[in-house]
């Protein structure tokens, strides 16, 4: 097994022990997913959503590669604190040769960095003092893709933060092919209802393809921000996409099953608007108020699969499944 990180002078190969989590999906999936679904490079950008723009997510593409064994050497590119791993670099590629790698109790965070790709990571039970799976903080052009993260849902709803937490003014990130599953509160886009002054203007993100399962709310909950939705399957939750604080949230070709509120404007004194196209609901309503986006308003292309195929489509091919 290889861990492998990138910039844009140098790539750190790391050997660690992997261990698969325990999805409560039923067997057949599990079977499913642990199949590789495509093949990835080292080369490999981001070619969807808000990453692609500002330049693009390149990553560490064509950094030279230096071997490490150990984790003082590893931490050399990479400065672990605790139990965080902080990323405060540009031209950076995280990623997991071979098959993927499972980091428990460590949350990775990305800290005033530009140009990062993280790819083919399992995160597992970061406690909350020790931050979130991935914490995106004060950075630019971040893609996250074929990640797994989850924790368990038999503890408080504070004993573990955020699975993708992406706050601070953070602009052009992708998330995608990722399964997030087992946590109580999922994913933040914007933090806090105070911090406008920052945030108003950035926290263009996008999420798709993507499989949540068995989550208490925030899939996501985003303020301030510009969000874009689609392709996604979201099973088994309390609330799912929560739109607040005057953001505004394009919501496509996803697939709603036993969630209470699927879309919505929820806890927050100044709303948020989402314009919903072509979802199933679930028997479920959008109660967020529409907003000024449309299909047309995204600055990049991309293809809806449809919300009739998204379960087939996601399901078993969400989550690190890739092989380099």
């Amino acid at each position: 097994m290889k861990l492998s990180l990138l910039s844009s002078g140098l790539a750190i190969f790391l050997q660690l022990a992997s261990a698969a989590p325990t999805p409560t999906s039923d067997e057949n999936v599990v079977q499913e997913r642990a199949n590789i679904a495509k093949r990835a490079t080292i080369t490999d950008i981001a070619t969807t959503g808000y990453a692609t723009q500002n330049g693009g997510t390149t990553g560490g593409n064509g950094g030279t590669v230096t071997t490490v064994s150990t984790l003082a050497q590893f931490t050399t590119a990479m400065t672990l604190q605790g139990s965080l791993l902080f990323l405060g670099l540009s031209l950076v590629q995280f990623r997991c040769e071979l098959g993927p790698i499972t980091l428990v109790g460590i949350g990775l965070y990305i800290n005033k960095s530009a140009n990062v790709i993280v790819r083919n990571i399992i995160s597992q039970k970061v406690l909350a003092a020790n931050g979130d799976g991935i914490g995106i903080q004060i950075s630019t052009n971040v893609w996250v893709d074929h990640c797994e993260l989850l924790s368990d849902l038999d503890n408080g709803k504070d004993y573990y933060d955020g699975l993708i937490d992406i706050t601070h003014a953070s602009e052009w990130v992708t998330v995608s092919n990722s399964y997030l599953h087992d946590h109580y509160k999922a994913s933040l886009i914007g933090h806090s209802d105070n911090n406008g002054a920052q945030d108003t203007g950035h926290l263009h993100v996008t999420q798709h393809n993507n499989y949540w399962e068995n989550i208490g709310s925030r899939t996501p909950s985003i303020r301030f921000g510009t969000g874009h939705v689609f392709n996604s399957y979201f099973k088994n939750m309390s609330t799912g996409i929560d739109t607040r604080d005057g953001a505004e949230v394009l919501v496509q070709s996803n697939v709603f099953t036993d969630v209470d509120e699927p879309i919505a404007a929820l806890y927050s004194d100044d709303t948020g608007y989402a314009v919903a196209i072509d979802n199933d609901l679930g028997g479920e309503s959008n109660t967020a108020p529409a907003g000024n986006l449309t299909a047309s308003s995204m600055p990049y292309s991309y293809s809806l699969l449809g919300s009739g195929s998204v379960v087939a489509a996601v399901v078993g091919t969400a989550g690190a499944t890739l092989s380099f």
